[in-house]
């Protein structure tokens, strides 16, 4: 997709009609909030609200009396738009009523959060059913209706990477796809791509500080209500069939490690630190490391762990982490355990393992592990001359040379022995020069590795 812009406005058929606009998760609080806003802001007279409970919905009776207070005649009906013939007969009712399905806004969804690795088919279904079946069966509904307005809710998750939401965002890329294809049909449609609301709902009710604060440095702010009802005008009002109706803080988003390619036209230039730069006083990992004392630097790696447990934690130091306490019970989850390896895989320059956190299930144990990948690999121990002649000696016998090969590599290991010879001292035996057994590529091959190395002659 290209990247996202500043949406500027322009104007589409006006959502105010004489019929019903339908509403799906219409008793959610988000369809609350927007049936409010059709009645007072444009002037809807007639609302059809479809939930699983319907009118035995606790708030259901609640939320008739506000609207009919606000002038609007409203309905709640149990249905499970899922099903296409449920969907199908509730439309027809509505059309018998003398005010038929004129727009239809679907609010209605599910999550079901887990890394890649852990999601499961049950996930699966219970994100995308509620999404793309029923967003199907209204299309297909209504496709022969005159609607004014066909508005669904999708998430700003099939559009900007979102971690922990692989079927999210699949389900929710669907319905900016509709969105097209209803277009491409001459059909009105409109995918709003929202971020998350502050107000608690039935799919962020579950959404902790800590979440929240994770979401905050990634560059996304939540929405008020007032801000998100002023996004869906714009929306109502505007000709492209998909929107991002999100608050981001653009600081933020430039100094992210990875920045989402669909946010270039809006971030510029990110100012990334590169990989390794977790920096003290301008200096890298590795160069604090490398000034330390070996003793000293388990405690560097230890306090950098604690240090982003802390953060993504949402506690105030690293002292408050406990070294030894698994990442389980000090609260971690999927979602902050990849968190934590991108921020650690920044700070190090290491490629971690998503894995990292459960193969090393506490702090210290991360800090060991990534001490481990950091040590400068010890040097291999020296290849004695007579094993590298017995590898040369199997190197020929399987060789196929031909004639012209064949005489060059007798040239150059006769002058190998030349210079072999040149190295003993005036009346000195070899095995008083040197111990073949031992000997180090320094002692005997230094004119080797020249030869070598060098064009062949």
């Amino acid at each position: 997709p290209p990247p996202l812009a500043v949406a500027s406005g322009g104007a589409t058929s006006a959502v105010t009609a004489p019929g019903t606009t339908l509403v799906t998760g219409g008793t959610g609080t988000l369809a609350r909030h927007v049936a409010a806003h059709l009645v007072t802001r444009h002037g809807v007279h007639h609302l059809h609200l479809l939930s699983r409970q319907g009118p035995h919905h606790p708030g259901a009776a609640r939320l008739v009396h506000e609207l009919t207070g606000l002038g609007a005649s409203v309905a709640i009906t149990s249905c499970d738009s899922t099903d296409r013939d449920q969907l199908t007969a509730v439309i027809d009712h509505i059309d018998r009523t003398g005010h038929p399905v004129t727009g239809v806004i679907h609010t209605a969804g599910a999550l079901r959060d887990t890394t890649l690795t852990n999601l499961t088919a049950a996930d699966l279904h219970a994100t995308l059913n509620p999404k793309v079946d029923a967003a199907w069966h209204l299309h297909e509904a209504t496709r022969n209706r005159h609607l004014t307005h066909f508005v669904v809710f999708s998430s700003s998750s099939g559009t900007i990477d979102t971690p922990g939401q692989g079927n999210y965002a699949a389900a929710n890329a669907f319905l900016d796809a509709l969105a097209q294809h209803r277009r491409g049909l001459g059909l009105p449609a409109t995918s709003t791509a929202w971020g998350y609301w502050t107000q608690q709902t039935g799919m962020t009710g579950h959404l902790t500080e800590v979440d929240r604060a994770r979401m905050a440095r990634a560059g996304s702010l939540g929405l008020a209500t007032e801000e998100g009802l002023a996004l869906l005008d714009a929306a109502l009002t505007h000709t492209h069939p998909n929107l991002v109706p999100v608050k981001l803080h653009l600081p933020t988003l430039r100094s992210q490690p990875r920045v989402p390619a669909i946010l270039s036209a809006l971030v510029g230039s990110p100012t990334r630190r590169a990989a390794g730069e977790e920096v003290a006083g301008g200096r890298s990992l590795a160069e604090q490391l490398a000034a330390l004392p070996a003793g000293e630097r388990p405690r560097l790696l230890l306090d950098l762990v604690r240090g982003h447990v802390a953060v993504v934690l949402g506690q105030g130091s690293p002292a408050s982490v406990p070294a030894g306490s698994p990442f389980k019970d000090l609260g971690f989850d999927s979602l902050t355990s990849v968190e934590l390896r991108n921020r650690l895989r920044t700070a190090t320059g290491l490629q971690l393992p998503a894995t990292l956190v459960f193969d090393h299930p506490t702090p210290v144990a991360v800090a060991e592990y990534l001490a481990g990948q950091l040590a400068p690999a010890e040097q291999a121990p020296p290849t004695s001359v007579l094993a590298e002649l017995d590898r040369v000696e199997a190197a020929l016998a399987v060789a196929a040379l031909d004639d012209a090969e064949r005489r060059r590599a007798e040239d150059r290991l006769r002058d190998l022995l030349r210079r072999l010879d040149g190295l003993r001292p005036a009346g000195a035996d070899l095995e008083d020069l040197v111990d073949l057994e031992s000997a180090s590529d320094e002692e005997l091959f230094s004119a080797l590795d020249k030869e070598l190395g060098g064009s062949p002659s």
